[in-house]
């Protein structure tokens, strides 16, 4: 996901993706804690992810 396409949606639509990544990262979390994940990086970019789209949403609510 790039912060290009983050920034052409609106502060509504940003913020259900948030919802569904940290959504999306607990479970991964999960599953890495009993060992069933099978991509482990799949973490980091789901926290990346989820930063990307938080400093969109500031950039869109300082304006």
């Amino acid at each position: 996901m790039k912060a290009s396409e983050l920034r052409n949606k609106t502060a509504a639509e940003l913020e259900e993706q948030l919802k569904e990544l940290k959504s999306e990262y607990f479970n991964l979390r999960f599953q890495n804690a009993i060992n069933q994940l099978d991509n482990p990086h799949k973490i980091d970019s789901v926290r990346k992810d989820i930063a990307r789209v938080m400093t969109v949403l500031r950039e869109k609510n300082a304006e």
